[in-house]
């Protein structure tokens, strides 16, 4: 492991322990909840989809996966290299600011800095990567 991804193993670690003891309310989401989510996902669909890959990603089978790691896409070393595993937590950190969390991620996205949007499209996330179509 190179310096630079060990710096950034160590970094996600940190932040992954500090939020341990932060729940997200995003399993138990409302109906108003996942609408919400929904809405905030249409900023997302420029790029991505749930069933096939775009200019990022799929997003069916997200969560657990390791990031960077869906097959014919081709990801940024630093998001091939960094270790993740892709959960509520893990994607908090990220949406909040993609670069930051993931410094020399190709997703040129500044992030989502409201913590109850971000908690509403994660809820809506993992509604959908439970639906029938992410299931084929």
């Amino acid at each position: 492991m190179t310096p630079r991804a060990a710096l950034r193993t160590a970094a996600w670690a940190t932040t992954l322990v500090l939020l341990s003891t932060t729940s997200h309310a995003a399993s138990g989401a409302t109906p108003a909840d996942l609408q919400r989510g929904a809405a905030i996902y249409e900023r997302c669909v420029a790029c991505h989809a749930f069933e096939y890959d775009r200019t990022g990603p799929r997003h069916c089978g997200l969560f657990g996966r390791r990031a960077g790691t869906v097959p014919g896409f081709q990801y940024s070393a630093a998001m091939r290299e960094s270790n993740i595993v892709w959960n509520e937590k893990t994607l908090d950190v990220f949406l909040k600011s993609p670069m930051t969390a993931v410094p020399g991620t190709s997703m040129g996205y500044a992030g989502i800095a409201d913590a109850g949007e971000r908690e509403a499209l994660i809820g809506y996330l993992k509604k959908e990567g439970k639906a029938a179509r992410c299931r084929k």
